[in-house]
């Protein structure tokens, strides 16, 4: 982070307790994370774009992700949709199709981050349109381009942060590629999310979630390899419609997006600017899910910001929002990270669907590691191992895989507290 003191301390009229750059899941979660913990906050959503607006995703929403926003007062952001209650799996011969413990929904961003922002200005949060250049931190705040002071500053800003860099926090190592659209749903598609899984970069994976209108997000993404071998959009859509034969010709609205992966250890600098969501690294990768981690970890911002202001020390918001992120997704991260290093092996991927198929509890595990905070329990642990015991291919474990990590006690630490 830049240090220029003459321009930082310079009288600024435009002061706010909490500025949010970004006003998506995490920047809108971070609102009213910080208006639940303290309705008095004077607290300002930037961002480059007017609502509503269209964001390239998957626009998966977990049950986790409606579990969090009730914690804010927000639960009513999915009113209107259909829940979705069946995910298919497949890779090749490798099949299971299983009602899902939980619902889950289907919402285009245009629809929810429209919602979650209403409910943060409701709640009391200003929102401005501003495209955020520099983020500089000073002895009276942070200043957002050199006209905008704040207390604490949060970084909700995307796959290509402006204040990732700022704080001082390295680029994400691992990173995917993804193309979306939106095709109308085949009679026996309805009701369900379905996933097909690729054979280029792995993981790599189609997919088609039906929204429950008439019309099915589809798309496709992969992991990034060298960045001279960026897959071009052609490419993208040749591998989707591979997977899902006619997808392609009936879709629309087609748009790509990186994805920052989550790696095994999470971390946030010292000081009063703190990150979330994609800005933060926080994308599940295994399966790309990042709306939950986007909203869980905005919240657990907006708390820590709230908490270091009342005690009238914004420095101390970095080290509050580290340790609540970490008590939340510490032991989770590390096990994604596993799985994601398993599930560059094709044996790996068909072993996880040949347990999902034999036991329901085992499918429920897979999809809750994929979704929400779920972890490598021993009984999926035992799946795979029979799965791969079964004569499934090994031809593809070239390479020795990671050993997955001792699985703990489930999580108790949530983010509706």
């Amino acid at each position: 982070m830049q240090h220029d003191e003459r321009r930082v301390d310079r009288p600024v009229d435009d002061v706010w307790d909490l500025a949010v750059v970004g006003a998506g899941p995490a920047g809108a979660a971070t609102a009213l994370g910080a208006l639940r913990a303290d309705p008095s906050l004077s607290v300002l959503l930037l961002d480059r774009a007017d609502f509503p607006r269209d964001k390239s995703c998957g626009d998966g929403i977990a049950p986790h992700v409606l579990d969090a926003l009730t914690s804010v007062g927000a639960g009513d952001v999915l009113d209107g949709w259909t829940p979705l209650t069946r995910l298919e799996l497949s890779r090749g011969a490798a099949q299971v199709g299983r009602p899902l413990a939980r619902p889950v929904w289907v919402v285009p961003r245009e629809v929810l981050d429209a919602r979650l922002v209403r409910h943060a200005t409701r709640a009391g949060a200003t929102l401005r349109r501003h495209r955020v250049r520099t983020v500089e931190r000073g002895a009276h705040g942070v200043l957002v381009d050199n006209g905008i002071r704040a207390r604490v500053v949060v970084g909700a800003d995307g796959a290509h942060s402006v204040v990732r860099p700022a704080v001082g926090l390295p680029p994400v190592r691992r990173r995917a590629l993804a193309i979306r659209g939106y095709a109308p749903t085949p009679v026996d598609r309805r009701g369900t999310q379905l996933i097909v899984y690729g054979d280029r970069r792995q993981p790599s994976y189609a997919w088609a979630f039906d929204r429950g209108d008439g019309l099915s997000n589809v798309g496709y993404g992969e992991l990034l390899g060298d960045e001279r071998d960026t897959p071009s959009r052609a490419l993208l859509l040749d591998e989707l419609e591979r997977l899902l034969p006619g997808t392609v010709a009936g879709g629309e609205g087609w748009k790509g997006h990186h994805l920052p992966l989550s790696d095994r250890r999470w971390d946030q600098a010292e000081g009063p600017v703190l990150v979330a969501g994609d800005a933060a690294g926080l994308i599940n990768p295994m399966t790309g899910e990042g709306i939950y981690y986007a909203v869980a970890s905005g919240i657990l911002a907006g708390r820590a910001a709230a908490e270091a202001i009342a005690q009238g020390a914004p420095d101390r918001a970095g080290a509050l929002h580290r340790g609540s992120v970490r008590r939340l997704l510490a032991r989770h991260l590390r096990h994604t990270f596993v799985a994601s290093r398993l599930s560059n092996l094709p044996a790996f991927v068909d072993a996880g669907i040949h347990a999902a198929r034999r036991d329901q509890r085992a499918f429920d595990d897979l999809v809750e590691i994929g979704l929400g905070r779920g972890l490598i329990t021993p009984r999926l642990g035992l799946g795979l191992a029979r799965g791969l015991a079964a004569g499934l291919p090994t031809s593809s474990m070239s390479s020795r895989p990671p050993t997955p990590p001792t699985p703990p006690t489930p999580p108790t630490t949530t983010v509706t507290r």
